[in-house]
């Protein structure tokens, strides 16, 4: 992993700025930046395979908290509908601490801490990176485009 930030935002520097965050923030040990459908960007402590496993849980949850906004607006009036995102997701487990969180238009972040986390803390801290850089952190939508001849 990268111990320096290059200039630009290029996937290094993406990959700087979650290696910082796992230094500075306690007891967090692995963090996924994937797409939001499923696709990692950039990753730190873990290998490939795990990051790929961790960015599709991310995505799924993402998208699970998005259905809870849709029942909740399904209760209010049409006058008072609002159309909300999904801030933040959180799974404890025995092993680590799950927090998911929308990270820019089109990107999730997905982060693994110790159960031993004050999870308000590493919860505020991702809410302000999220904030700080979510336009850098943001996935252009790819453009499906079908060879000449192609029927689609």
């Amino acid at each position: 992993m990268t111990n320096e930030s290059p200039a630009g935002h290029s996937p290094s520097s993406l990959e700087w700025l979650l290696t910082d965050f796992i230094a500075r923030v306690p007891h967090t040990f692995s963090v996924v930046l994937t797409s939001s459908d499923g696709i990692t960007k950039v990753a730190h402590g873990l290998d490939a395979d795990q990051a790929d496993r961790l960015s599709a849980i991310a995505t799924s949850l993402c998208s699970l908290g998005r259905g809870v906004g849709d029942v909740c607006e399904a209760r209010e009036s049409h006058e008072h509908r609002k159309s909300g995102k999904v801030r933040q997701v959180v799974v404890e487990h025995d092993l680590a601490v799950l927090f998911v969180s929308s990270a820019g238009t089109g990107t999730i972040l997905g982060l693994l801490a110790s159960p031993a986390c004050d999870a308000g803390v590493v919860g505020y801290e991702i809410g302000q990176l999220v904030k700080s850089v979510s336009d850098h952190l943001a996935t252009q939508p790819r453009l499906f485009a079908p060879s000449p001849g192609t029927i689609v």
